[in-house]
């Protein structure tokens, strides 16, 4: 029977599982009434995977613009249709370059720079993700966009393979990073295996795996969850009296000193318990933007 649950789980996503196949196994784990995930991670990739149950989904929003940190292995050589070990090889070159050729390329993708999202990618086309097109062998053209890399390291290179960290910001594919730095090189790459260690202010380091889920009863698989203002720890907090917390939960807006125009507030009641996120209107307001059912 299911029952309401809330709170945010941070689950060391396995290798071979769809993220919303890991959202699944752990929603039914937690006989939780819903649940939602943060941004997805693909079949072969492993790593941190925050998923948010019952009230906690409302606030999932926040983190999908958060910076991610990944563990990448290239492969130097061979280039597959996908950029990645689950697309076919559609060419193969001799590698004639090291470690030092990776090395004086890397600055080349950090900072701001312009990357074409691949074509295996769940961006819309015509109401349709671009993988389904790219499954016919469709291929759609694709404008290139800004993204920002804070941080591309080189942890090693040995042979063909290569390992990087790469700590980038939103709507950035590490598949396409392996793609261009192949092609930058001459000898083309693509990613043989990834792993995400880091979204926003959380690590793997507190990620807890299924099969650890698994062997707990329900009473301690409830303190794995982390209360879902943590999703939202970023933004500045207001605690309310009594009279602005009926305000807010009634949907109004509500007027306090030094409040900024445009900005998001994560709000308290008198107890101390979290009610939600208020966004600051053009009156200098403070209006209800997501609330917890209470």
């Amino acid at each position: 029977m299911k029952r309401k649950v809330d709170g945010v789980l941070l689950l060391d996503k396995p290798a071979g599982l769809t993220s919303n196949t890991a959202l699944q196994k752990a929603k039914r784990l937690y006989r939780a009434e819903k649940a939602g995930h943060t941004g997805t991670l693909d079949p072969f990739a492993t790593g941190l995977l925050p998923l948010c149950l019952g009230e906690a989904t409302k606030f999932s929003q926040f983190l999908l613009e958060a910076d991610k940190i990944y563990l990448a292995e290239l492969r130097l050589g061979v280039r597959t249709s996908s950029g990645d070990p689950e697309g076919e090889v559609i060419e193969t070159r001799s590698v004639r370059v090291g470690e030092m050729e990776v090395r004086q390329a890397l600055p080349g993708f950090t900072g701001e720079i312009e990357q074409t999202p691949p074509m295996h990618s769940a961006l819309k086309h015509a109401g349709r993700p671009l993988y389904e097109y790219a499954r016919k062998g469709i291929e759609i053209e694709r404008k290139s966009r800004r993204v920002t890399v804070h941080e591309l390291e080189l942890l090693s290179c040995s042979g063909n393979s290569c390992v990087l960290r790469v700590h980038c910001g939103k709507g950035f594919y590490v598949r396409a990073l392996a793609d261009d730095l192949g092609e930058l090189l001459g000898c083309g790459a693509h990613l043989t295996a990834l792993r995400r260690l880091a979204v926003g202010p959380f690590s793997i380091e507190r990620a807890h795996t299924l099969d650890h889920l698994i062997e707990l009863d329900e009473a301690d698989r409830d303190t794995c969850l982390l209360p879902a203002d943590i999703l939202v720890e970023s933004m500045p907090r207001l605690d309310l009296d009594l009279d602005s917390a009926w305000q807010i939960l009634h949907g109004q807006a509500i007027w306090m000193p030094r409040l900024v125009v445009g900005r998001s507030y994560r709000l308290y009641a008198p107890d101390g318990r979290f009610l939600g996120v208020a966004e600051v209107d053009q009156e200098g307001k403070a209006a209800p933007k997501r609330l917890l059912a209470t």
